[in-house]
């Protein structure tokens, strides 16, 4: 079944009422899955195939060489899915008829990565079984979905949001011609470290500590470490300053954060998280920042709690890239913390200024 954010089927709802000549102006969402054959991850293991989910809008359009010039790649964060484009937050923005990234003009992808969503993932059998893929076999899958599951040869965008605004760093620099234009947002291009790998570490030591857990051979998930873990992750997303504003008192606290527990342990299965968290170990794009031939426009925000400005790691690594620039959001009571990533409205004019200076194709 096609999905669609909330005020797009009331859209279409509207306007099939309205005027049934008259079709409604709403972009057409389809769902698939990609089986790429013989998938060898770097640490020697191997699976016979591996499925990969999306959803994509629009049709891709070539040019007289056939080169695609219109398709659009959307990367999302840990333990996201493609489907997290589609909330108001980020389609209502930038997919509506006339936005930025309109259907109509761009074919927009938006995969599950590797472990995440409806693609393949321990959970779906194979538990600790399965193979533990880092960030390079993310990044190779991404790139077997586009090149052999959709057949496109050439990206006109690559927006990532955290994890995937990592994996668009390590895009432009395996395949440094693929695309035009590289958008990473909330993210670092340095080796995951510090503060930031000490809260993931946390998390990893609450699943895999919890009696439960059985070395990931679990006959029911390991709830004490869950919780905990999602506490963590709650706390690494959060913005101080918003959340003082919506929760000023102590009982409203409390009662939303027994409200996001629920919500973050829904569906949760502690090895898929887990292997997630834990993927991140083989990242550090830092050496070959300067052969990212794309224009790249990078933003993270002042209230992040994973990549803190004070570090000043973006404003040195940006330096070293030919065609980027960075621009650090400000704190304020309409950010989001971490997930300001999937606020289109923050960032969309940045986009579009991206979108204008990468009209032609990169070269060496």
């Amino acid at each position: 079944m096609n999905r669609m954010s909330a005020s797009y089927l009331l859209a279409a709802l509207l306007g099939a009422g309205a005027c049934e000549a008259q079709a409604p102006a709403t972009p057409q969402v389809n769902e698939g899955d990609a089986t790429l054959p013989e998938f060898h991850f770097q640490d020697g293991e191997s699976l016979p195939e591996v499925h990969l989910h999306y959803h994509t809008l629009g049709t891709p359009v070539r040019n007289e060489e056939g080169q695609v010039t219109n398709a659009v790649l959307l990367l999302h964060d840990t333990g996201g899915s493609g489907a997290q484009f589609l909330k108001p937050q980020f389609a209502d923005v930038l997919f509506a008829p006339g936005s930025l990234l309109d259907p109509l003009h761009y074919y927009l992808i938006l995969p599950d990565d590797l472990g995440h969503g409806k693609s393949s993932k321990p959970s779906d059998g194979l538990h600790a079984r399965f193979p533990h893929y880092a960030y390079e076999d993310m990044v190779l899958a991404e790139y077997r979905l586009v090149t052999e599951g959709l057949k496109i040869n050439h990206l006109r965008l690559i927006l990532g949001t955290s994890m995937g605004g990592m994996h668009t760093f390590m895009w432009g620099e395996n395949y440094p011609l693929f695309a035009n234009a590289l958008m990473p947002l909330a993210c670092l291009p340095v080796q995951i470290a510090g503060r930031n790998r000490m809260w993931r570490k946390m998390l990893i030591d609450a699943i895999t500590q919890d009696p439960d857990w059985n070395g990931g051979d679990y006959k029911k998930e390991p709830a004490a470490g869950l919780r905990e873990a999602a506490d963590i992750m709650e706390i690494a997303d959060s913005a101080a300053l918003p959340m003082q504003v919506q929760f000023p008192e102590r009982d409203a606290a409390d009662q939303e954060l027994d409200r996001l527990r629920t919500e973050q342990l829904n569906g949760l299965d502690a090895n898929d998280l887990l292997y997630a968290v834990a993927a991140s170990r083989d990242y550090d794009p830092s050496p070959r920042l300067a052969t990212i031939r794309a224009q790249l426009m990078w933003i993270n925000s002042a209230d992040d709690f994973i990549n803190p400005p004070e570090l000043g790691i973006a404003e040195r690594a940006v330096q070293k890239i030919p065609n980027g620039s960075f621009l650090l959001l400000p704190a304020s009571e309409q950010m989001h913390g971490h997930r300001s990533h999937t606020w289109a409205a923050l960032w969309q004019q940045n986009l579009q200024d991206l979108l204008s200076r990468s009209e032609h194709a990169p070269h060496l």
